[in-house]
């Protein structure tokens, strides 16, 4: 969705508003927003119809910045190379007197690229007794999202506020404008909180165009593959549990994300790009000071940053190593989660090396 980079790390790189909009983007569960964004678009089918384009469009802005400024461009590949197990997405898991286990970071989105595994993972996954990923209820997306909403503490305003009572005017307009172009209308979505409605904006056009038109994303192309050739497959959090994480923050923290967010406009392709483009070559760690240079100091205070690295990283990590243990101590086991969960001295990779595995990178 970006950090389990540990506290040290994080005190050392203050985070901006862009920092939490990548968090949200790729160490929170896009799968969860893509679930939602969908039933929010079917609020507007007649004009989901045709609303975005096939193509990101999206540049580069890595591969820019290296030619415009090589100096800037070291400097960000030098803060990733300090980010502890900060490289490669493809690991192996390892205890004495059992098969070795996977360990795969992901990005939560259908692109072709990500789809495509590292060497090696394609195999690991063949032969693996068990497949963990996030969330085992992605199998059944609809029925997922529909409990999800049955649930109105989780994604709905409770105090009986609307979204437009905790902006001001021009910031209404600029949602209202912004939804419309995604074809989704500002009355249909009111009530929701605000990190569901800034899912909506944080995925890109094409994202959700596949996703409407059915396309998984990696970790659910796993997960129902392997549930089709009858391997068990294993979810490490609910999908209320992500929500809930998410519902748990302020909604002054989500009001700031959602409008930085709106004021990215067309650029979010970019930075999809340009985080793809990081996640292929397994350079996991180059992410936030990637995002930091590209995206202009927005005001937030170290208590936003600290609730928001708890609740929704280091929680969640936390959670995820505990329920992966007992599937890893049976061993021969592939895990499948989001790529920015592994990194840091908080991270999968260190807490599973804490629980007596040895864990390697095999890219």
């Amino acid at each position: 969705m970006i950090s389990a980079l540990g506290s040290k790390t994080m005190r050392s790189m203050k985070p901006t508003l862009g920092d939490i909009l990548l968090w949200l983007a790729t160490a929170f569960p896009l799968m969860l927003a893509a679930l939602l964004v969908a039933t929010m678009l079917t609020l507007q089918p007649a004009h989901a119809e045709g609303a975005v384009s096939d193509s990101c469009g999206g540049k580069d802005l890595m591969a820019e910045l290296q030619k415009a400024d090589p100096a800037k461009y070291a400097s960000i590949i030098a803060a990733g190379d300090k980010v502890e197990n900060g490289k490669g997405i493809f690991w192996k898991i390892e205890k004495p007197g059992l098969k070795p286990s996977w360990l795969l970071g992901t990005m939560h989105v259908s692109d072709t690229r990500v789809l495509t595994l590292p060497k090696g993972a394609a195999d690991a996954v063949a032969s693996a007794d068990t497949i963990v990923v996030e969330s085992d209820e992605i199998l059944d997306d609809k029925k997922a999202a529909a409990a999800l909403f049955a649930n109105p503490s989780l994604t709905m305003l409770t105090d009986g506020s609307t979204i437009s009572q905790h902006l001001t005017p021009e910031e209404n307009a600029r949602l209202e404008a912004g939804l419309k172009e995604r074809g989704i209308a500002l009355a249909a979505v009111s009530r929701m909180q605000p990190w569901l409605i800034s899912s909506s904006f944080e995925m890109t056009g094409c994202e959700v165009r596949r996703k409407t038109a059915g396309a998984k994303f990696l970790d659910q192309k796993l997960a129902s593959d392997a549930a089709a050739e009858g391997k068990k497959v294993v979810g490490l959090e609910t999908l209320a549990e992500q929500a809930k994480a998410m519902s748990d923050l302020p909604v002054a923290l989500h009001l700031k994300s959602l409008m930085q967010t709106l004021e990215l406009g067309d650029k979010i392709n970019d930075v999809n790009e340009t985080m793809t483009g990081l996640y292929l070559v397994g350079n996991i760690g180059a992410m936030i000071p990637m995002l930091k240079v590209i995206e202009p100091d927005q005001k937030i205070t170290d208590d936003d940053t600290a609730a928001f690295e708890q609740r929704i990283i280091l929680d969640r990590n936390k959670v995820m190593a505990e329920r992966a243990a007992p599937v890893l101590d049976k061993g021969n086991a592939f895990i499948a989660v989001g790529a920015l969960h592994l990194v840091g001295d908080k991270g999968l990779v260190a807490l599973l090396r804490k629980q007596g595995f040895t864990v390697t990178a095999v890219n």
